[in-house]
């Protein structure tokens, strides 16, 4: 009888103290869960205001429009626009030897916003208005070097004769390259009211999204000009960052007022160094 109650006893005892530990382990899920918030918490950044930003030394942005042959009788407007093939080649050709290595615009944000690690010597290279000659000259010439660009296009040219297809923007973004904003038809953005956002804005960013099935967050001012009433309808269309040109950007939103420089078809090789160096200390 005896053993009988101490076998009794002991039954219960280890039984109790089983349950016991039962409940105190955690489930493998939820100490797995624990940990990734804690690792998240950890990493989340914290964006650097408007001074910081302004305060970091600028990466040079080019900007281009024509990359084609034209005429000493052409205008001033064609030859400030235009670059001549050669002149553009011997351009990439300077800028690999110069030890250059091109960045995109999330590189960008990411150094601006957040610190974040840039190249030796980063440069990028932008197109504007989509035009035919920067597929089969620029990009082809880029890629002898391995450079990607951001080409801003303005979504009235598309399919037109001496413009960008669907196809070949397509092409671009599949190569590296980055599809971004430059309105609908080149409007200027300080001239816009009412329904202008939703047609110059919002409209061609879902477009290209469309064509090339990624998200679309860089946009171009035509002809460099913005005011700060476009600033919140950027915002609220999606897109992180805006490119003027050489002008001062806004004290408060500069990552709206990214500055860039043309490159004019009149410069020489030289000259796009020396305004690379001059024009972003």
């Amino acid at each position: 009888m005896k053993n009988s109650i101490s076998i009794l006893f002991l039954g219960l005892f280890l039984l109790v103290g089983c349950q016991s530990g039962t409940k105190e382990a955690k489930p493998e899920s939820a100490v797995e869960n624990d940990t990734v918030s804690v690792k998240k918490i950890e990493t989340k950044k914290v964006m650097a205001d408007a001074a910081t930003i302004l305060s970091k030394k600028e990466v040079p942005i080019l900007c281009y429009h024509n990359i084609r042959e034209f005429s000493n009788t052409a205008s001033d407007v064609m030859k400030t626009n235009t670059v001549k093939p050669a002149a553009f080649a011997a351009q990439m050709k300077t800028l690999s030897d110069a030890g250059y290595h091109t960045i995109l615009p999330e590189q960008l944000y990411n150094y601006l916003a957040f610190d974040g690690p840039l190249p030796e010597k980063p440069i990028m290279i932008t197109f504007d208005d989509t035009r035919i000659d920067q597929f089969t000259n620029g990009a082809a010439e880029m890629k002898k070097y391995g450079f990607k660009g951001v080409f801003f296009i303005m979504t009235v040219a598309i399919n037109r004769p001496g413009y960008m297809t669907k196809e070949e923007i397509k092409s671009l973004s599949d190569d590296g390259h980055v599809i971004a904003s430059h309105t609908w038809d080149h409007h200027m953005v300080t001239k816009y009211s009412g329904e202008d956002w939703n047609t110059q804005f919002v409209k061609p960013k879902a477009k290209l999204e469309d064509i090339i099935g990624k998200p679309v967050t860089d946009f171009a001012y035509p002809f460099g000009l913005w005011n700060t009433a476009a600033i919140p309808e950027l915002k609220k269309s999606g897109h992180k960052m805006a490119y003027i040109l050489s002008t001062k950007r806004d004290s408060i939103d500069p990552l709206y007022t990214i500055r860039r420089i043309i490159i004019s078809g009149t410069s020489s090789t030289q000259g796009m160094v020396k305004s690379i160096e001059s024009s972003f200390k």
